[in-house]
């Protein structure tokens, strides 16, 4: 007889400069692996977990979401009690910040309709020492006017082949359907808001290198749609560095679940990247 199961739903937070990405790895150490050992050392049984993506070595998460099944007679706290004893068994770097019951149906990979991820650029001569893990410093002043004309280039239904990273296999498709493409800026800070249905391997990386150049005047804004159309790594822009790069949020239809993303805009406050930005602001 199939055991009564409950499946939970999890927000997830982490920093990903100790990690060779979110998935389990053969060599080197994955977020999902840690998150495991919690639940077993929770539950004292093995537990699989299902998340919406796999961000790769280095990039961090606010709002990566995951699944879990649990044996029903074993999970008898709350929620809210599940975050708490996950994360006295999870290293500082990683973080539960909301735990929830949800529907049997529910797939935290399957039923994703949107994912957004955040890219942030400290562009001034002298980098943030608080934000330097965590920005990519580009000390000479980019044409923001330029990138923000740039961004929606990428936008709609397009081929992103030219601007992902290379696989070691054939990809089925290599289309995906970008929904925004934006460029923020806050002082000197600079935040890149790409939102899609997926995204391709270094996809995200690849177009804040372009948009980056295109603000250099490396790359003319002209030059994107020949990049597109090419389908050749080699005709698009650099690939930017990994450590800029956070998993913001993942968007799902109302009936599957809510959409889940950075705890800090549930609760209305600034991020702490964008504190730091507005504290360390220059005229």
């Amino acid at each position: 007889m199939a055991l009564e199961t409950v499946r939970v739903k999890l927000t997830i937070a982490y920093d990903g400069r100790a990690y060779s990405g979110w998935q389990i790895q053969k060599t080197g150490l994955g977020v999902q692996q840690r998150v495991e050992e919690a639940f077993g050392k929770v539950f004292s049984a093995p537990v699989r977990i299902h998340s919406s993506s796999r961000t790769d070595a280095g990039v961090h998460a606010l709002g990566m979401v995951a699944h879990a099944d649990l044996d029903a007679g074993l999970f008898r706290m709350s929620p809210s009690k599940l975050a708490l004893a996950l994360n006295a068994h999870l290293p500082q770097d990683i973080r539960i910040v909301s735990a929830r019951r949800c529907s049997g149906r529910f797939h935290a990979r399957f039923d994703a309709e949107r994912k957004q991820y955040r890219y942030l650029v400290w562009n001034h001569a002298a980098h943030n020492p608080l934000l330097r893990e965590l920005c990519w410093h580009i000390p000479q002043k980019l044409n923001v006017s330029v990138m923000r004309q740039c961004a929606p280039l990428f936008l709609g239904k397009r081929d992103f082949k030219s601007f992902a990273g290379t696989r070691p296999y054939e990809m089925d498709s290599t289309v995906r359907t970008l929904f925004r493409c934006d460029v923020r800026k806050q002082g000197s800070l600079l935040t890149f808001i790409i939102e899609g249905d997926g995204f391709l391997y270094k996809m995200c990386r690849g177009i804040v290198g372009t948009l980056v150049q295109v603000g250099q005047g490396k790359i003319l804004p002209e030059a994107v749609p020949g990049m597109l159309a090419s389908r050749d790594r080699r005709s698009g822009g650099m690939s930017a560095p990994a450590q800029g790069l956070i998993l913001w949020k993942v968007r799902y239809p109302s009936t599957a679940a809510e959409s889940s993303g950075s705890a800090f805009e549930k609760e209305g406050a600034a991020p702490p990247v964008e504190e730091a930005a507005q504290k360390t602001r220059t005229s």
